[in-house]
């Protein structure tokens, strides 16, 4: 299966797409020194965020899906240099919304977890 949504993300900010089947999906970051916030190499949050983002939107993987909410939790730091891997599952779908199920971990260490919620559009947001 291949990537039909987000094709023009950035993989160093967001992550790169890794295994995609029917409604799971799963995303890889690299990170830097460039997504930290401090010198001792703390990642921003909102780049684990776009990872997890990314990959439940590879999960439903429809070209005109948009995210609605997001409900999720950080549970340990990510620290310049981790690579992150992030797991998504869309857990229920009823019309053109679907909720997905994300982890995100380092290794063993899950750092992030929760759901997210999308929406299927009839066509692409930006020609609503």
């Amino acid at each position: 299966m291949k990537p039909n949504t987000h094709l023009a993300i950035n993989h160093r900010l967001c992550g790169a797409p890794g295994e995609l089947a029917e409604g799971r999906a799963t995303a890889r970051l690299a990170t830097s020194a460039e997504l930290a916030v401090d010198d001792r190499g703390l990642v921003h949050g909102g780049f684990v965020f776009g990872l997890a983002d990314h990959a439940a939107m590879l999960a439903v993987n429809d070209p005109n899906v948009v995210l609605g909410s997001a409900d999720l939790r950080f549970v340990a730091p990510v620290r310049a240099g981790d690579v992150v891997d992030a797991t998504a599952e869309v857990t229920e779908t009823k019309g053109k919304k679907r909720t997905v199920a994300v982890e995100a971990r380092v290794g063993d260490r899950v750092v992030l977890t929760g759901t997210l919620v999308a929406f299927v559009l009839p066509q692409h947001v930006l020609d609503a």
